[in-house]
């Protein structure tokens, strides 16, 4: 398993992290003999990052992944966990904060962890479930460093959704170590320019600015939620289908734009849409690990295969390109 240099943070992540989300929810409504199983599995190929959230199964994601740590002990595990701060507390933002990191560290039978990521929206002047720039950069990390200096993180991370101006400000401001990007065949403005009227979020470039603040990044939405296996098919275990995520308003459109896209499976540039799309997301040079959601072993088996073939020629992303440019104009 490839490892990559995290940003400025000394970590080494394998490129392939084990999502323990909802959308997939093999960590929250799986068979227990399973996750552990799969993790095992994962810690033997070298995958060393391990990502939740306390909103993922209210808890049982944490819960799950505490569990299997436990038992089997790795060494040089790495685990992120996430605070969702819900609007009725924005008055009490540090005392909730700790509060959310406590319960995260009881269930994940933890003394530290190793990126805390602040999992709301980030937007210019907030409202709603979002956060302003002011709020984060003047409540949030304040209370995630009190943490670091008890030693119960060890790296500032968000999740960077929200408004693309509010999401570089933050960025550029240089107080985080870790970013979620959203970043997929459907939406690549983390890295690239868009065509003009292109259906999907412009985050205008934001792996630029990763750089240059040494942010680590963490690839996420790599799959759209699944749409990029060209499917509408939902596992039994999975989330409802999730919209909007960054790239057109709804989940079938996604879909369909998605098919579109099965000229690169045809050509031979790739087995299958999900392969294409795991190895489109380590292409990038600024990604340091890719989460990939799933519902079963055999899914964390196809993503370990794909990440094996190594990132996707530069054929293939020309010809991703060129099919990619007949989006342009057509509604989100």
């Amino acid at each position: 398993m490839q490892l990559r240099n995290f940003g400025r943070t000394g970590m080494q992540l394998s490129v392939l992290g084990f999502g323990c989300g909802a959308v997939g929810g093999f960590m929250v409504r799986g068979d227990p003999a399973d996750q552990e199983r799969t993790i095992a599995r994962a810690l033997e190929a070298g995958v060393n990052y391990f990502d939740t959230a306390v909103q993922y199964g209210d808890g049982e994601s944490e819960k799950n992944l505490g569990r299997v740590l436990q038992r089997l002990k790795p060494a040089n595990a790495a685990v992120g966990t996430k605070v969702r701060l819900p609007p009725a507390d924005f008055g009490r933002i540090a005392d909730t904060i700790t509060a959310s990191l406590e319960g995260s560290l009881a269930r994940l039978g933890l003394d530290r962890v190793d990126i805390f990521h602040l999992h709301n929206p980030v937007t210019l002047q907030g409202g709603g479930t979002s956060l302003s720039v002011r709020q984060v950069l003047d409540e949030v990390v304040p209370a995630f460093e009190r943490l670091r200096s008890q030693g119960k993180i060890r790296f500032l991370g968000l999740t960077a959704v929200g408004e693309t101006a509010a999401l570089l400000q933050v960025i550029d401001a240089g107080v985080f170590d870790s970013a979620q990007v959203v970043y997929n065949m459907l939406n690549p403005s983390a890295a690239v320019e868009l065509p003009a009227n292109y259906p999907a979020q412009d985050y205008q470039r934001l792996f630029d600015h990763t750089k240059a603040a040494g942010v680590g990044v963490v690839g996420i939405r790599v799959l759209a939620g699944g749409a990029l296996s060209g499917s509408a098919e939902r596992h039994p275990i999975a989330s409802p289908a999730p919209e909007p995520i960054g790239s057109a308003m709804s989940y079938d459109a996604d879909i369909d734009r998605a098919r579109r896209l099965m000229p690169l499976v045809k050509e031979g540039f790739a087995a299958s849409l999900t392969e294409a799309a795991t190895r489109f997301a380590l292409s990038h040079p600024a990604m340091g690990s890719i989460l990939v959601g799933m519902a079963t072993p055999q899914q964390f088996e196809d993503s370990l295969d794909a990440v094996r073939k190594g990132p996707l020629p530069q054929a293939a992303l020309d010809r991703l390109s060129a099919l990619r440019h007949a989006f342009s104009g057509e509604p989100r």
